[in-house]
């Protein structure tokens, strides 16, 4: 693919963050500078105040250096070896004071930096986490990718540099102050056809420093923009490089890796693509920044050379000036130096702001009154009171849902495949925020939702087990029992193993470790979502016997399309897809207890003829499994 094939195609997420928004620096300031305040405020105003000293002291070393320098050649050009052996020990003084401060400025400014980091990490993170937005940013800001690489990499970026900034900049005012006064009385005046010059050395010093720093400015301004079209290139592969590893069995099943490195292969060249603007500008840039370093020690010798040759100064004047201009250089082309770092800070910057906004707008849209209200009820029913589920951009998907769930009834949800069966059960298990109307809770109850691929998270199985936030000491007899009765009495002595439960555990294993967290947590309102779909018949009617048994007591919500699931609930209620969304058109349960002893005669009678499960079909899927 030619660098131009798909100029507009790809990474289109990002076109709009392309050039640096309006007010970026105040908006990215308003979101860290919480550091310096609240609980993590002593520990940043030590290593601040820490640093702004050493930065003084890094001063008073420097300029002492530059006294040095003119006595130091003054001895030397009269051959005066006393003074000489005195100004090396001088010096030697001096060396170390100026490593020691420099090793405790980088001690402070990495400590800085690092804290500052984690503390911007961890607030990104815990909005992302709050209120379930890393859930609904898949579905209401798609175009926001990758949010873990922009509170990693680009908040590094984004933090790192501002503290070098912050102390590059008070280095070079500082700096600048003080040997712009050298310049001005060691230098002195030249006159130059009959004209007298004043401090011609500050203003050589500033009109090459304003001559560099400009070159810089006008060669350097696409960088930011094209800094960020790379970023956005790399985010785009790394993406698309998880999307496979996290879709690895179906990718191989069908045979659809040559279509996959296709993509990786087109997605690349544009990698490639924008990383050769990048390349380009800074190779540009490269011209400016060493030529300024081949030329800033040898213009001020230059400059000096007509007086030092005249007699009008001495080589230990010269030298000084030398290092006061280079000194001088250093601090009026701080710009020039570190505008390629201020570029790259910008692109990332822009993503952080990016992602805290889009955190902020969804915690707006759920403080919204077009929002679903998630209550708790004044009874231990739940109840549907005039649900409308939507999509994020305001598609009807449900339609005024009235019902109501008795304690422990176990109701079936059905519908034609897209009527929002699996959205109506999200926004009642509070994941689905956009829509109308209200969900009341039973008092005092606890919701679980078992979905079709339940989440298992890393470390032993034991904490796989008791997740989510069941912390406190649960008895090994309780989670053998619960392995037990759910088919997986052989994981019982891995307890406390480590190991990538996700890959090692079946499909139906899962599945079944699912239903031990309910034994284990015993909720009041249960919410599944396809929970059997990977489970063999005679699994299936173990692990739904549960909520004859054990869990009668629970109240369920389910919905599932495998023919039987009746069997294992009281109701089912129907929707039926409308033009302004799907509504409720059969509720069985308006018949009442005769129409759930009904249902429950066939159950029964259904179970008779049914053959006998085997009493650990965990074992049996998992030999062969294996």
């Amino acid at each position: 693919m030619s660098d131009a094939a798909q100029p507009n195609t790809l990474f289109t997420a990002e076109e709009e963050e392309r050039e640096p928004p309006r007010g970026l620096h105040r908006a990215f300031w308003r979101l860290s500078s919480g550091f310096w305040r609240g609980p993590t405020a002593t520990q940043a105003w030590v290593f601040t105040l820490l640093i702004l000293a050493l930065i003084g002291a890094n001063i008073a070393i420097q300029y002492g250096i530059n006294r040095w320098n003119r006595t130091f050649f003054d001895a030397l050009d009269a051959k005066d070896t006393g003074r000489v052996s005195s100004e090396m020990l001088m010096f030697a003084g001096l060396a170390v004071a100026a490593v020691t401060a420099m090793v405790a400025q980088v001690f402070c400014r990495l400590a800085l930096q690092a804290r500052w980091r984690r503390w911007l990490t961890s607030r990104l993170a815990g909005a992302w986490l709050k209120d379930r937005r890393f859930y609904q940013m898949s579905i209401a800001a798609p175009d926001v990718d990758s949010p873990e690489f922009r509170m990693t990499d680009d908040v590094r970026i984004a933090t790192e540099p501002l503290v070098d900034f912050a102390i590059g900049l008070s280095n070079a005012v500082l700096m600048a102050a003080v040997f712009v006064g050298v310049l001005w009385t060691a230098g002195g005046s030249i006159t130059v056809m009959g004209w007298t010059i004043p401090g011609y050395f500050v203003v050589c010093a500033a009109a090459y420093a304003l001559l560099t720093s400009g070159a810089m400015v006008i060669l350097g301004r696409p960088l930011i923009r094209y800094t960020g079209d790379k970023n956005a290139a790399e985010a785009q592969i790394r993406f698309e490089l998880v999307r496979v590893r996290e879709n690895a069995e179906s990718i191989a099943l069908i045979g659809g890796e040559e279509d996959e490195r296709k993509g990786l292969e087109e997605t690349l060249d544009e990698v490639l693509a924008r990383w050769r603007n990048v390349v380009a500008q800074q190779a540009r840039m490269t011209f400016i920044i060493h030529g300024n370093t081949v030329l800033a020690p040898v213009v001020p010798l230059l400059l000096g050379a007509p007086k030092f040759l005249s007699g009008e100064m001495s080589l230990g004047q010269l030298m000084q000036i030398a290092a006061a201009f280079v000194q001088v250089q250093i601090a009026f082309n701080w710009l020039v130096e570190n505008y390629i770092r201020f570029a790259e800070w910008e692109a990332s910057a822009t993503r952080v702001v990016a992602l805290w906004q889009t955190f902020t707008d969804l915690a707006s849209a759920g403080q919204s009154d077009d929002r679903i209200a998630i209550e708790e009820g004044t009874d231990e029913c739940l109840r549907l009171r005039d649900l409308s589920v939507a999509q994020h951009n305001g598609r009807v998907v449900v339609n005024g849902a009235e019902a109501v769930f008795e304690p422990g009834e176990k109701v079936l949800l059905r519908g034609e495949s897209g009527s929002g069966k699996s959205t109506l059960i999200r926004a009642v298990a509070g994941l689905w925020p956009w829509g109308s109307g209200h969900v009341l809770l039973p008092r005092g109850g606890t919701v679980m939702f078992v979905p079709q691929k339940p989440y298992v998270p890393n470390g032993t199985l034991r904490e796989a087990l008791v997740y989510p936030g069941l912390r406190e000491n649960v008895p090994d007899q309780d989670l053998l029992d619960a392995l037990h009765r759910c088919g997986l009495r052989h994981m019982g002595t891995r307890l406390d193993e480590t190991d990538r439960w996700d890959k090692v555990l079946s499909g139906g294993e899962q599945q079944r470790l699912a239903f031990a967290r309910l034994l284990i947590q015993r909720p009041t309102v249960v919410i599944m979502d396809e929970a059997t779909s990977a489970l063999d018949e005679a699994s299936q009617d173990s692990m739904m016997s549960l909520f004859r048994d054990e869990l009668r007591d629970a109240m369920l919500l389910s919905v599932g399309h495998r023919p039987g699931l009746e069997d294992y609930h009281d109701r089912t209620i129907e929707l039926s897809r409308q033009p302004r969304g799907a509504v409720i058109t059969n509720d069985d349960g308006a018949g009442g207890a005769k129409s759930r002893r009904s249902n429950l005669f066939g159950k029964v009678l259904r179970r008779a003829l049914r053959p006998r499960p085997t009493p650990d079909p965990g074992r049996e899927e998992q030999v062969i499994r294996r």
